[in-house]
């Protein structure tokens, strides 16, 4: 038997705790938020690391965000679907332009995605006025089982929780209807989609608080791969969290001191 690469070796130790080492459900999802610079300064190079994941998955979906809000904004309102780089790491770059097979059209919080329901989890994103609405990946996947893995980041870049905040408060966390920007959206068939979306609003949020409370419940994951730190825990419970605490006081994602004034 062949030695196993650096890059499975890792996805393994990862997936083992969540899926036994085999493959993810067959309906499901796995979003992946990273920081891969520390693994590529070891050897660990970003193609194998995600031919890696999709072998271990076999047949689950695999998403990652491909962030634009730096590049794609009113000054420069144009954003392509094949052409317009993430800024969200090397990973989903690599990701995006070697292994996935859709991408969604938003401006700025587009994601990336390989497997077979990512056309349509992808697929109504640019349909949204919001960032994270109902029709964005981040609704969509309340439909199905989905993990979220942080590789090498933490719980203060998980998109998803800006799609409770945008349900529950959305007055609070999302721009005004009529500061709406206009852009244009370029599909990989060369279509243009012209689109109104408003942008979240710069709060001081504490979405690490929620780690703790996921993990003495035993509904988070944490471990160390190679002396990178992961976590990873389920898209329906970090909803069921989010969700209530947001119903309880409108401002439970903000920092401490601002949610306990706005619900003391």
């Amino acid at each position: 038997m062949s030695p196993m690469s650096l890059e499975t070796e890792i996805v393994s130790d990862i997936l083992r705790h969540k899926w036994g080492g085999g493959a993810g459900p067959r309906e499901g999802v796995l979003i992946v938020h990273s920081a891969f610079r520390s693994l590529s300064r070891q050897g660990v190079k970003a193609e194998a690391f995600c031919a890696a994941l999709l072998d271990a998955l076999f047949g689950t979906t695999l998403l990652m965000p491909t962030m634009t809000w730096r590049s794609v904004t009113p000054a420069a309102p144009v954003f392509d679907e094949m052409a317009t780089p993430s800024h969200t790491g090397i990973l989903t770059e690599v990701f995006r332009t070697r292994f996935a097979s859709h991408r969604s059209l938003h401006p700025t919080h587009s994601v990336a995605g390989a497997g077979p329901l990512a056309a349509l989890l992808l697929g109504t994103h640019h349909q949204g006025t919001t960032p994270c609405a109902g029709n964005s990946p981040y609704g969509l996947i309340r439909d199905y089982p989905t993990l979220i893995l942080m590789l090498g980041t933490g719980m203060e870049t998980c998109t998803a929780i800006h799609h409770a905040e945008e349900v529950m408060a959305s007055e609070l966390y999302v721009e005004p209807p009529e500061w709406a920007e206009a852009y244009r959206l370029i599909d990989r068939t060369g279509k243009v989609h012209p689109v109104l979306t408003r942008r979240h609003r710069r709060l001081p949020r504490d979405f690490p608080a929620l780690v703790p409370i996921l993990e003495q419940s035993g509904r988070l994951l944490r471990g160390r791969s190679l002396g990178l730190n992961w976590l990873l825990f389920s898209a329906g419970d970090l909803y069921q969290l989010v969700f209530s605490r947001l119903s309880q006081c409108r401002a439970a994602t903000l920092r401490k001191d601002l949610a306990d004034a706005a619900c003391p």
